[in-house]
């Protein structure tokens, strides 16, 4: 019989909220929430563990979830007072799933291409940008994103939802600026600029051999170790009154012409 939650104030859902709110919470536990068919679906198919699933009735039966995917410890039915607290989303479709999180670690990033892309993102803050380049990435189907000095945890409901699930299907590892400068030399993997201050325009440059594209944010760009460290510093050629652009639309300019380069490989 499958166990049923009726009230905001059950033990388990206070902890759920939780998971929802704070960053802490979701490191401390290693769970998170993921709310909806496609994104839980992505994670399924990107080899996350699901621990729990709790549906209401009214949006999404106890069949639909049966046919989802196997968890660790069932399915909880739960009422629409408990699916309103714990929901992100104002429209959404009865279903949420606690996940176990994965480590995104640099140690365990490997490549099955020998001649790979990555996206390189230093210091991201909004989650609405995080989950637009990981959109970006999965649709040039890049061979990783890195993020380097994140400033949220990457199972942020914001960047799962903007993302549209993309945070499950790339391959990606976060680490320090040096880490990463790092493991990008030891790969043989020629690290490529974004900067306003660059003189070389972007779409002159080979991108046909291992190629990391790195951005910054559109405050402040990128560190002077990132600069100091590249095969060439680049830049996007602004034709309006505006020295720059949204960094997930600068990513995916940069993105596009590698693959352009590489035949679209």
């Amino acid at each position: 019989m499958t166990k049923q939650i009726t009230s905001n104030q059950n033990a388990y859902i206070k902890e759920l909220f939780q998971l929802k709110e704070k960053s802490r919470e979701r490191k401390k536990t290693g769970l998170f929430l993921i709310e909806g068919v496609r994104e839980i679906s992505l994670a399924i198919k990107g080899g996350y563990i699901i621990d729990t699933f709790l549906f209401y009735p009214d949006l999404f039966s106890v069949e639909q979830v049966n046919n989802l995917g196997t968890t660790q410890h069932g399915s909880i039915e739960i009422s629409k007072e408990v699916y309103q607290k714990l929901a992100y989303r104002e429209t959404t479709e009865g279903i949420i799933a606690v996940v176990k999180a994965k480590e995104f670690s640099l140690e365990s990033l490997s490549f099955k291409n020998t001649n790979p892309l990555v996206l390189v993102a230093e210091a991201p803050e909004k989650p609405g940008n995080i989950g637009a380049l990981l959109r970006t990435a999965d649709a040039a189907n890049i061979d990783a994103v890195i993020i380097a000095n994140p400033k949220t945890d990457l199972y942020n409901p914001n960047i799962i939802r903007s993302s549209v699930g993309c945070v499950f299907t790339n391959k990606i590892a976060i680490g320090t600026t040096s880490e990463i400068i790092q493991f990008l030399k030891q790969n043989n993997i020629s690290i490529y600029c974004a900067a306003l201050q660059a003189r070389e325009n972007y779409h002159t440059q080979d991108y046909t051999k291992p190629t990391a594209l790195v951005v910054g944010t559109e405050a402040t760009g990128l560190s002077k170790e990132w600069l100091d460290n590249a095969l060439q510093n680049i830049i996007i050629p602004m034709q309006g009154e505006i020295d720059s652009m949204n960094v997930s639309v600068a990513a995916g300019i940069l993105i596009f012409e590698a693959k352009r380069q590489r035949n679209f490989l």
